[in-house]
């Protein structure tokens, strides 16, 4: 065994020199950090440190989930990560259903890069279009009025708040979504179509048998993927457009986190509703890995 792994070693020393920088990284920001977990069991004091702080055990999680803000948080949480995996997951299969259809590869491509380019565009730009757009005065509300109807308060109406925050995600992202169904589609044998065909089948019952059936496996993996990230329901898009005004129907987790820690300094609150979420994350995370090899033949190792 020993001499295997020598041998081996002797082949691929190079690729493991390669990982180096990355490993050393990870392990300075991503695993050196994690040191700091032990303040969610601590009272924390900066004028102590972690050494001169003292212990309180579990206190910190009975105060916390003893908090109806906090129970709310967790609602608002799972149900805007749901509703965006489910519209997004709609919307990409239906424009790349549709961008299918076309035959043409000029405008296929124009429409799927016009689709696509909101994907780069970051949150805090987004955030600002979606104020102009979306507010009192945008253009939104302005054909509202125009047609005789009452203006709708997208950002600062906590019922619709969480809406504006699914559905601008939606629109930002599903251009990824589309790539990846559209290039499934390019790996469908083209006989089953020609077969179809033969048989007197129209486009859309070539798109109800033979398309969407090929589509399910990748669809089940995209979708179980992302229900391993259901506790991260997007902290760039919520900070950049949330208020206090909405913050019973819009604040999650992360904003939650971010307010008790940072904005408040109650650092051993923030980090025990942070470690809380990593752990629940890295269950969920595990368990979609799971559902997606049992259902999709997907595996990372």
């Amino acid at each position: 065994m020993l001499s295997k792994l020598k041998e081996r070693f002797r082949k691929e020393w190079l690729f493991l020199l390669m990982m180096l920088p990355g490993l050393v990284l990870t392990a300075i920001f991503s695993y050196g950090p994690m040191y700091g977990i032990i303040m969610a069991f601590q009272d924390f004091n900066p004028g102590l440190g972690y050494g001169g702080s003292p212990w309180v055990g579990m206190a910190n999680f009975k105060l916390v989930f003893s908090q109806p803000a906090f129970l709310t948080t967790i609602y608002n949480t799972f149900f805007i990560s749901f509703m965006k995996i489910v519209f997004q997951t709609l919307a990409s299969v239906v424009f790349a259903l549709q961008l299918n259809e076309i035959r043409q590869n000029g405008p296929k491509r124009v429409f799927q890069t016009i689709v696509y380019i909101p994907n780069f565009i970051s949150w805090v730009i987004m955030a600002g279009i979606l104020t102009d757009i979306l507010g009192s005065t945008g253009i939104v509300n302005e054909a509202l009025m125009a047609l005789g109807m009452k203006p709708v308060q997208f950002i600062s109406n906590r019922a619709v708040f969480p809406w504006t925050l699914i559905f601008s995600d939606m629109w930002k992202t599903f251009g990824f979504g589309t790539v990846v169904y559209l290039a499934t589609m390019t790996g469908i044998d083209p006989e089953l179509y020609e077969s179809a065909v033969i048989d007197g089948a129209g486009r859309w019952r070539q798109t109800w048998s033979i398309t969407l059936p090929m589509l399910i496996p990748i669809i089940i993996l995209m979708t179980v993927l992302a229900l391993g990230n259901v506790l991260s329901a997007g902290f760039d898009q919520v900070y950049n457009l949330y208020s206090p005004v909405v913050y019973p129907t819009g604040d999650i987790i992360d904003t939650y986190v971010y307010r008790l820690g940072l904005q408040n300094g109650k650092f051993a609150i923030g980090t025990a509703v942070g470690l809380f979420k990593s752990v629940v994350s890295s269950v969920l995370i595990s368990t979609s890995l799971f559902v997606a090899y049992r259902f999709a033949g997907y595996k990372v190792f």
